[in-house]
């Protein structure tokens, strides 16, 4: 492919723009990059001036002069709202709510079972109805007293404690959970002294109550996929992650759903409504949070608030799946691989800042469960299209970051118009599960629920995102992260 507008080519694997801030872009000759995502990482690159001058306006709100120290964009590097998809970015004396966004710590949570795929395939008819039932009908049943909430809030998966078999709590394993946490980054959660504003009301009421949104998927390209171990590349690692092939492993991908979008919203605005009034407002919308205000304690704990809760939510995704799975096949092992988050924002003991923007951390070898191996990197391929398990190598150039998927190719908008054959094609070889069920009696007649159906998936269709093996081969070749095993979907959950 040619060079996209704005770019030089470093080598093989890496591109860069001419700017006065250090930046790297993986992408290899065969990953798609578009002018448009170039042009809004330009603009993004604005942030640099706004930041000058608040310093000269108010100074005193910094610890320092502020300022991006790198920027590094991941090979699903794609146009976002404001901030690239793909986006990892180091700064100094200033923290930016916007290059988290509203889905906090969307992330991936990967579980290993003792299925095989054949197994799996001999029942895979029956559990459609099951699946749909407890995801999308009203099937949950996942009652929370008010201390579990309090916990859930404040501090994730961390002292998330089960006080009676009830609903989904009969499929809790405790002693299993507390090994799972060493598998999750940050041991799934950040202890948090207060709440976000808006919070308070979830906190209120000391009845045992049923969350209407924990528990669920959320809309875009987030999913819960069964997929088959089809491949391994590296033995040695797939042996210490606990993988083999034709074992059958559950992806969840999702986020803080609604109360991200209350605490990432809350955030945005405390930044605008400190801004100087003595200047104009940046023509990126990005705004910069001082680590001397006061608004920036409060920062930290809405963006915590919600981080935990986003844990929590994919956790009982996948004990969603484990009920239904246990159901079937009877008592199966469950463990979890790894739970990772890519809309975040760190603060560093070099009292630097770092935010991930659709990317996941790729660290290198670990002194935890992970110490001989990098840490397990996850990348989704699109709907129906593989995923990828690799190790992370710690690269600081990439700010030890990896992708978080294969990255979209086409705008939601465009792919409804892609060619519908290709996409019928799709749908007839794959098990995709959403709240409709286009087979119901009915709703054969219903014309504008099935176009709905139909529209909502073709957003996410395979030919809407990028070709997943040019991605990993430059995650690889560069030397982010190195492929560990690759998976094959048998089953999708699209909300």
């Amino acid at each position: 492919m040619s060079t996209p507008k704005y770019c030089s080519r470093v080598d093989p694997q890496r591109l860069t723009i001419k700017h006065s801030i250090p930046n790297t872009i993986f992408a290899n000759e065969d990953v798609l990059i578009e002018d448009v995502a170039i042009e809004e990482l330009l603009h993004l690159l604005e942030l640099q001036e706004t930041a000058e001058q608040m310093y000269q306006a108010c100074p005193e709100l910094f610890s320092e002069k502020p300022g991006i120290e790198r920027i590094s964009l991941s090979p699903d590097f794609h146009k976002g709202s404001g901030i690239p998809i793909g986006t990892s970015m180091l700064t100094k004396g200033m923290v930016i709510p916007g290059a988290v966004g509203n889905d906090v710590n969307c992330g991936v949570r990967l579980y290993k079972t003792s299925l095989k795929k054949d197994q799996f395939l001999a029942a895979i008819d029956q559990l459609e109805a099951p699946l749909r039932h407890i995801f999308f009908e009203g099937g949950r049943n996942i009652p929370l007293t008010l201390e579990q909430r309090q916990n859930i809030i404040c501090s994730g998966l961390q002292n998330l404690e089960k006080v009676s078999d009830d609903g989904l709590w009969k499929y809790f394993d405790s002693e299993q959970h507390q090994v799972d946490l060493d598998h999750c980054r940050h041991r799934g959660g950040f202890d948090t002294a207060g709440l976000s504003f808006g919070l308070q009301d979830y906190l209120s009421d000391d009845r045992i109550m049923r969350d209407s949104s924990i528990g669920s998927i959320g809309g875009g390209n987030h999913f819960v996929e069964i997929q088959s171990v089809e491949k391994i590349h590296k033995a040695s690692a797939a042996h210490a992650f606990g993988l083999s092939k034709d074992q059958v492993v559950v992806m969840v991908h999702s986020g803080s759903l609604n109360v991200g979008h209350l605490c990432g919203s809350f955030y945005r605005n405390e930044c605008k409504r400190i801004y100087p009034s003595s200047l104009k407002y940046p023509s990126n919308g990005i705004f910069p949070l001082p680590n001397k205000a006061p608004e920036y304690k409060t920062f930290w704990t809405a963006l915590h608030n919600a981080a935990n809760f986003a844990f929590v939510n994919r956790f009982f995704l996948g004990l969603m799946v484990k009920r239904v799975l246990t159901e079937q096949f009877g008592a199966l092992e469950m463990p979890l691989l790894y739970d990772s988050p890519h809309n975040l924002a760190w603060a560093t003991e070099q009292q630097k800042y770092l935010h991930r923007k659709g990317a996941c951390p790729a660290g290198g070898l670990d002194t935890g469960p992970f110490q001989w191996h990098g840490e397990p990197v996850m990348v989704p391929g699109s709907m129906g299209s593989p995923s990828f398990i690799l190790e992370g190598q710690g690269q600081e150039e990439a700010l030890f970051s990896a992708s978080h998927g294969a990255g979209r190719k086409l705008s939601r908008g465009h792919a409804l118009k892609h060619d519908d054959r290709e996409f019928k094609s799709f749908l007839a070889s794959s098990h995709v599960i959403t709240p409709v069920d286009p087979n119901r009696a009915d709703l054969r007649g219903r014309r504008d629920i099935q176009q709905k159906y139909y529209d909502d998936l073709k957003k996410e269709a395979p030919f809407a995102y990028k070709d997943v093996y040019p991605v990993v081969n430059t995650l690889k070749d560069s030397g982010v992260a190195s492929p560990v095993a690759e998976m094959q979907p048998l089953l999708t959950l699209k909300s």
